[in-house]
């Protein structure tokens, strides 16, 4: 991608094909010659956590960014109740999905051996100790992650909590 100049601010920008229609197969020599510049992408964070959005361009010296405005999602859920509507709404704010995320992480991991809880339960028939060992390390730490995303209070401490992956895994 690259930006067209003019007194120092952006003018026009796309790939040469587009700067330069008339030209056929336009090199990046080319577009130098012709005052235009290499864009460079600024900080997007990661989407997950962040609003991304496209704030402007930026003209330093011989080079061009592309920058962005990053805006923190909610953290908590927000219950508000929309104009011209009676029943309030909830937006479940990145808490309260990323927990959802680690039952849902942990239930998966547990389905695979239910079957011995459900034999347990109707036939009084032992769950092996193997896979009671790792379905209590499964449910132990989706409880602590749950825990640990629940006391976070900063984007940072969220991130923290939510990058490492599960670990334990079944017999």
């Amino acid at each position: 991608m690259y930006a067209l100049i003019e007194n120092n601010a952006v003018t026009q920008v796309g790939e040469l094909s587009i700067l330069f229609p008339n030209t056929s197969n336009p090199t990046h020599a080319f577009a130098i010659e012709q005052g235009a510049l290499e864009v460079v992408e600024g900080e997007q964070k990661d989407q997950r956590f962040y609003w991304v959005t496209f704030d402007s361009y930026q003209v330093n010296g011989s080079v061009v960014t592309r920058t962005y405005t990053n805006t923190p999602k909610a953290l908590e859920d927000v219950t508000e109740t929309p104009e011209g509507a009676t029943e309030p709404v909830t937006t479940k704010g990145l808490k309260s999905q990323f927990i959802s995320q680690a039952k849902s992480a942990a239930n998966s991991q547990l389905a695979s051996t239910d079957w011995c809880v459900t034999r347990k339960f109707e036939r009084s028939i032992d769950v092996p100790a193997s896979i009671a060992t790792a379905r209590a390390a499964i449910i132990a730490e989706c409880t602590a992650k749950e825990a640990a995303i629940a006391a976070c209070t900063t984007m940072e401490q969220l991130i923290a909590v939510v990058a490492p992956v599960n670990t334990v895994e079944m017999p």
